[in-house]
């Protein structure tokens, strides 16, 4: 074993797909990528970490609602640039080309081109530790994008793509809480 520095063992535990979230503050839509994301238990309910450095905490709350995007590999470009840009100067979805699609539930729109959406609305903000609690109002996956991998921040500039799929469900079936 090596020693690492303890300030860069956060990059030990990757987190989360990196994931796009949309807002509308009432006038216009934004985007942001998020690197640190993670399910609450067996339920719809997500966290992010993010806080007032980022243009669209503003929305998240003032209206209470968001839209987690989950883009692919193939957008790593457009994900990149979405989180070194503001939106305070920047139509993020026109400058990377994105398609905004309306919600059924919540006004920040889906993002068409990603693998999935996710409808949410804010339930917590834990100021101490700059974490949004989010509960999932409604979910759409696209089952003709034939890119399916995800991408995972390192957290130093480098990411992780998910490979292929390793199915225990036989295996798990007995340990795995019902209706899940």
């Amino acid at each position: 074993m090596r020693r690492l520095k303890l300030g860069r063992a956060f990059t030990l535990m990757e987190s989360g797909p990196v994931v796009l979230v949309t807002t509308h503050d009432g006038q216009r839509n934004n985007i942001m990528t998020i690197s640190w994301t993670m399910v609450v238990d067996f339920t719809p309910l997500f966290a992010i970490t993010t806080g007032a450095w980022n243009f669209s905490y503003a929305a998240l709350r003032k209206t209470r609602e968001c839209v987690i995007a989950i883009p692919t590999v193939d957008m790593i470009d457009k994900v990149v640039g979405i989180g070194t840009c503001s939106g305070a100067n920047t139509d993020k979805f026109a400058q990377f080309r994105l398609t905004p699609l309306p919600g059924k539930t919540v006004r920040a729109p889906l993002i068409k081109e990603c693998l999935a959406n996710i409808e949410c609305k804010v339930i917590a903000i834990v100021k101490k530790h700059n974490i949004v609690v989010l509960e999932g109002v409604a979910a759409y996956t696209d089952p003709m994008r034939k890119e399916k991998r995800t991408l995972h921040a390192v957290g130093d500039g480098t990411f992780i793509v998910d490979g292929r799929k390793l199915d225990r469900k036989k295996m798990m079936a007995a340990k795995i809480p019902a209706g899940i």
